[in-house]
């Protein structure tokens, strides 16, 4: 149960980075180049300083846990707070920096104390603050201006793969041709055949910003698929967080080993 509450709080934590200016392309460019599509993507990120947002979550995976209720505070690039409750009873929290990825859960009176390579091992990629951020932001999860890449046009979306493949992994980015935000991301492990792919089935229009509003994750290795649903319920930016978080006496700590 353990493990399943915070793969939920792994994957249900959000946010990302900077951007000039908006732009909107109504119609796909059968030649618009790779980097042309990158710098579109860049250009329409992410730009408040702080999200307050309400989310439903489902998980299924060996067990199929309840729907979840999460509130999510994050202040961009700094601090990424949720709290999790199931049937209106609090199952948990985390706090999450750049440097260090704190949580406690109730129902086994439990904590971690540490950095990413618990989260990392649990979802078979290596995870930072940015990749979390990003990941739930309907934006690119690794750095696409690290690499080259080649374009081709998928259903009226722009299909990324790089020019040159990787011995242990492959990626894959599917971006939208009107706002430039992912429709689908993939990152396959093939030493351990672990694939993390992450769909983003609806996007909404909050003020200014393009936002997911709908996401679906999928993780998967040799013997078994987990899945875990988002939908945002309410979404505000720009109001003033705050991040109360204490773990509890007498709770126990769990320790890589």
């Amino acid at each position: 149960m353990l493990k399943q509450v915070l793969y939920i709080l792994i994957l249900t934590i959000a946010f990302t980075s900077c951007k000039s200016s908006k732009i909107m392309n109504t119609n796909a460019s059968l030649g618009m180049s790779a980097k042309k599509v990158i710098k579109n993507h860049y250009d329409n990120a992410f730009d408040k300083e702080t999200i307050i947002a309400r989310l439903k979550i489902k998980y299924e995976g060996k067990s199929t846990l309840p729907s979840v209720t999460a509130s999510l505070r994050i202040k961009k690039d700094r601090t990424i707070w949720i709290s999790l409750t199931k049937l209106g009873f609090p199952v948990g929290k985390a706090l999450i920096t750049p440097d260090r990825v704190s949580y406690y859960e109730k129902i086994n009176r439990t904590y971690f104390d540490g950095d990413f390579t618990l989260l990392s091992n649990w979802l078979g990629t290596d995870l930072d603050y940015d990749k979390i951020q990003n990941l739930l932001l309907g934006e690119a999860v690794l750095n696409l201006k690290d690499d080259k890449f080649i374009v081709d046009l998928h259903q009226n979306k722009y299909l990324l793969k790089p020019k040159k493949e990787y011995d242990l992994f492959s990626i894959l980015f599917l971006i939208n041709s009107d706002n430039f935000k992912i429709n689908s991301q993939e990152i396959h492990q093939k030493d351990e055949n672990k694939t993390l792919t992450i769909n983003y089935n609806k996007y909404t229009k909050v003020d200014d910003e393009i936002f997911p509003k709908e996401i679906h994750i999928e993780a998967s290795d040799t013997k078994n698929i987990s899945t875990i649903d988002v939908n945002y319920r309410s979404i505000v930016f720009n109001n003033p967080v705050s991040f109360p978080f204490k773990i509890p006496k007498h709770y126990k700590q769990i320790v890589l080993e």
